[in-house]
């Protein structure tokens, strides 16, 4: 039977229409200004500022040990570039050092074992850039990191069964700005429950929602969030056979009011009323993660690795803010 001979008689659902805005609210006047903003975030220019250069330089330590020529910020600025750019150590090093050549700045330039070893005790900024006080709504998702193994092909070829190694980053994303405000790395075991604590401390402003998938259905995520958070909403569909709690009929939990919703309208409409659906955000930002990281770290060694991921969410936090589109639905 062709696809076409029920055309008419099928149900017809129209297509979504979408117009993109900037961050005030205003129509954007044309797309260049969008496409101008992608543009920049390919540049390759290199500035430095005045407080940059002065505090290029480590400051005098008054303990027992080796002076540092580079500062914190110094190799920071250098495992941003080695992650956006994917580069080696050493090519990280030469690119510094070419770099400060042309600018003609008389710095020091960290060469590949102090990067290296630096980096494990680097004090990595947090990646929230968000600094109003007002509640942010969290999305947390999680994904895997391929360490070592044989590649799907060479499984596919020869049917090779190796050993393969994961790491897990998570990550937590403000639904309203796309920012990553929290983000850390654990080994492929790790149950994903756990790390909610921990993602929630590196939030500074008050969570007015939590929104995660099927896999934070869990009592200790709810523990979690009520202890930091009592007033944020919980937001995590239920599992497929999910019962009510024993207090569903006099005290009820947010996750009971859910699955009521669910029995009586359906699961399609409680994610629309919940506004489960936005956790496709977070998705999209831990693809854009891995768009910059790779496909797994490029370090050897845990610390290391769990910088690497820092510093890319801080790169992102970046690069967005060079241009974002607010695409708004008007059909």
């Amino acid at each position: 039977m062709p696809f076409k001979a029920n055309a008419d008689r099928r149900q017809r659902i129209p297509k979504q229409k979408h117009k993109v805005t900037n961050s005030l609210g205003a129509l954007l006047r044309s797309w260049g200004e969008y496409g101008a903003s992608l543009r920049q975030r390919g540049s390759s220019t290199v500035w430095f500022s005045g407080d940059a250069v002065a505090s290029w330089r480590a400051k005098p330590r008054a303990t027992q040990g080796g002076q540092r020529i580079a500062s914190a910020l110094a190799i920071l600025a250098a495992l941003t570039l080695r992650t956006v750019l994917r580069l080696a150590l050493r090519q990280t090093e030469g690119l510094i050092g070419s770099i400060l050549r042309l600018i003609g700045l008389d710095l020091a330039v960290p060469d590949h074992s102090t990067l290296s070893r630096r980096a494990e005790t680097l004090d990595t900024p947090g990646p929230q850039t968000n600094t109003s006080s007002e509640p942010v709504h969290l999305l947390v998702d999680s994904a895997g990191l391929k360490l070592c193994g044989a590649g799907e092909w060479l499984l596919e070829k020869h049917g090779t069964k190796t050993r393969r190694s994961w790491r897990k980053p998570h990550i937590g994303v403000d639904a309203g700005t796309g920012q990553v405000l929290a983000s850390l790395l654990t080994s492929h075991g790790a149950d994903d429950g756990a790390q909610v604590g921990p993602l929630l401390d590196q939030v500074a402003n008050p969570i007015a929602s939590f929104t995660s998938d099927g896999a934070h259905d869990q009592d200790a995520i709810v523990t979690s969030v009520a202890e930091r958070h009592p007033e944020a909403a919980i937001i995590v569909p239920p599992r497929s056979n999910a019962v009510p709690s024993e207090m569903a009929g006099t005290a009820p939990m947010q996750r009971d009011r859910h699955l009521q919703h669910i029995a009586e309208h359906g699961r399609m409409a409680w994610q629309k009323a919940s506004g489960c659906n936005k956790r496709v955000r977070a998705e999209t930002a831990m693809a854009r993660h891995k768009q910059v990281t790779g496909d797994g770290p490029r370090s050897r060694t845990g610390e290391r690795r769990a910088a690497e991921v820092a510093v890319a969410a801080y790169a992102l936090n970046r690069t967005l803010e060079l241009g974002r589109p607010n695409s708004v639905r008007v059909a």
